[in-house]
């Protein structure tokens, strides 16, 4: 009897035709979807929602109408969850295309091995699944790849741009990513009935108060020979972004509560600053520092604390290493967004470009350097922050992030800690829990702390999504995160870090929060600020002043001072109750949050700086 042909190559090959073909339909249907849901995006504009719209006309008629109001909220909150939504969906079609993708090329390169090693015998009908009309198949083919493709790019620029989208659409306005805040050196114990916070005094960084005045050093400077800051120095001053170590909370006294900026009730002085800049302004002795910036030139400022003098300019360029072109930013970010910062005995500033420099107190370059380009979509915006004598600089960009450590002196890298993290506007907060200190940084997708003498990680907590514009707070053991269409986290430290409470009816894209051992403030682009129960995130109240604000809440004498963008102070107790106190106005817009000394308040508007006391 003649030997029958072995059908099994052939139902293998059918087979992996069939799955093929199926791999292909699928592929082709999700790409379709994609693109439509691109197309749809591209048509529909988040930014003019007519239901929104008219909502807002009819409470800026009615701003006592409660049930507008709930009703504005709920929109708001649907708004997240379609957002969130969308955002799972683009992401799970775009992965689900590039499987399908995978399956039909292994499906088709698995028929050409099984055709290519199976002999030929007697009786099997050759099958040509390519060459057979293969004019039409290679066109059907080309066509869907090139629609594959399409849709796969489509995909990504989707869920890029759907969070930005809605993003700007309900907050108002894009994300101005260069006030974001820090939290604090010490322990947070907050006394809110003189606001008073009191830190360890065995603090590593930070030595005891016996140390002499120099007389050719700027008033509020101390000798101390090992080089870095006192911890009465560093109260007694306002060395960085929302004060010392960027806790949010100020240690001075008979700070005003009532001026007038047209006027000029309680105005001491108003200077213009030749550049606009987006930082706040730091204050060391009797000087005050700033930085300014445009695409061409880059300039840091030492004024006069008494009489508003501009003291010196220095200009920063021709710096090896800098881009010959300032990179594109956001014009609500600018080139001169980050905090400086200082240690008493030189100051520091970044820009936009990358361009970092150390100053003494009389504008003389001590170093220079370029940290390389920064790439993101609105600007670099991350403020800087001293640990002992070394300055420390968050630079997560997108591709390249991390976190490093530079000699105050010199300039020299000390640490550096890459970081798999996306891009992050945020600042490095510097907090000591009781047992060391902890250098604590938010960036999609984690809340991390390194040490900040080496750079090596402590501990990691996933709860961050999208683009993170708000640093951390910082009180009595416990972290605060939050973010635009993210949530609110409270983190237990420990040996084990745990979340301890999680919330997103009220989110920040821009303010960042400050908590002491009992509450935390938060305050939302679009003008309402919350207080919480720091323990188990109850919310005591919460109160709307339909304004735009991008400052950040600082507290000083238990008192909470909250700038929005036209340049209004809201003044209010920090308790669990809301009580205003006051609302004083500047007479100017800003984006900037305010600097403290004893019995004056330091505020940049968009043109001048403001020195505000009795």
């Amino acid at each position: 009897m003649d030997k029958l042909p072995d059908k099994s190559p052939d139902r293998t090959i059918r087979s992996l035709h069939i799955t093929a073909f199926a791999g292909s339909v699928f592929a082709l249907i999700l790409s379709v979807m994609l693109i439509l849901n691109y197309l749809q995006m591209k048509r529909i504009d988040p930014l003019n929602s007519r239901t929104l719209i008219l909502l807002n006309e009819r409470l800026n008629t009615n701003p006592e109408d409660e049930t507008l109001r709930e009703e504005i909220r709920s929109l708001d909150l649907l708004a997240r969850k379609a957002f969130f939504t969308s955002q799972w969906q683009i992401r799970i079609g775009g992965y689900l295309l590039l499987i399908s993708g995978l399956v039909v090329v292994i499906s088709l390169k698995a028929t050409d091995f099984i055709v290519k090693i199976s002999p030929d015998e007697p009786g099997r009908k050759k099958l040509d699944f390519w060459e057979q009309q293969s004019a039409s198949r290679k066109w059907i083919a080309g066509a869907g790849v090139v629609m594959i493709c399409s849709a796969l790019i489509l995909a990504f620029m989707t869920d890029h741009e759907l969070g930005r989208d809605l993003e700007h659409a309900l907050s108002g306005a894009v994300a101005a990513k260069g006030e974001p805040a820090n939290a604090n050196v010490g322990s947070d114990k907050a006394n809110l009935e003189n606001g008073a916070v009191e830190l360890p005094t065995d603090v590593p960084g930070m030595v005891a108060d016996s140390v002499t005045q120099r007389a050719d050093q700027p008033s509020g400077f101390a000798a101390n020979p090992v080089g870095f800051p006192t911890q009465a120095e560093i109260r007694k001053n306002f060395p960085g972004f929302r004060g010392p170590g960027g806790i949010g909370i100020d240690h001075h006294k008979n700070i005003p509560i009532s001026w007038d900026g047209k006027s000029g009730k309680n105005i001491i002085w108003k200077t213009k600053i030749p550049l606009q800049g987006f930082n706040s302004p730091i204050v060391w002795g009797d000087r005050i520092f700033l930085s300014g910036a445009n695409e061409t030139r880059r300039e840091i400022y030492g004024i006069d604390a008494g009489k508003g003098t501009i003291l010196w300019t220095t200009v920063i360029d021709k710096v090896p290493g800098s881009p010959a072109k300032a990179p594109a930013v956001n014009k609500e970010t600018g080139q001169a967004a980050p905090g400086m910062t200082t240690d008493g005995r030189r100051i520091y500033a970044i820009f936009a470009n990358g361009d970092i420099a150390a100053l003494n107190f009389e504008g003389k370059i001590v170093w220079v350097k370029n940290l390389g380009v920064p790439s993101n979509h609105y600007g670099h915006s991350s403020s800087l922050i001293m640990y002992k004598d070394r300055v420390i600089v968050q630079y997560d960009q997108r591709g390249s992030a991390a976190v490093m450590a530079l000699a105050g002196p010199t300039g020299d890298v000390i640490w550096k800690t890459q970081r798999a993290v996306k891009v992050s506007w945020a600042s490095p907060v510097l907090v000591h829990t009781g047992t060391r200190m902890e250098l604590i940084l938010a960036a999609e997708p984690f809340i991390a702390a390194y040490d900040p003498e080496n750079g090596k990680e402590l501990w990691r907590t996933d709860c961050i999504n999208g683009e993170v514009g708000p640093s951390v707070a910082y009180a009595d053991g416990r972290v605060f995160s939050v973010n635009e269409y993210s949530k609110l986290t409270a983190i237990q430290l420990g040996e084990q870090p745990r979340i301890l409470w999680e919330d997103s009816e009220y989110l920040s894209d821009v303010p960042s929060p400050v908590a002491t051992t009992q509450y935390l403030f938060l305050a939302t682009s679009y003008g309402t600020v919350v207080c919480y129960n720091v323990m188990n995130g109850e919310k005591f109240w919460e109160h709307e002043f339909d304004q735009t604000i991008y400052s950040s809440p600082m507290m000083a004498e238990g008192r909470i001072y909250l700038l929005d963008k036209l340049g209004v102070m809201y003044i209010f107790n920090a308790s669990d109750k809301f009580q205003l106190i006051g609302q004083p106005a500047l007479g100017e817009g800003t984006f900037c949050t305010p600097a403290f000394t004893d019995g004056r308040i330091y505020i940049r508007g968009n043109n001048n700086l403001y020195c505000i006391g009795k």
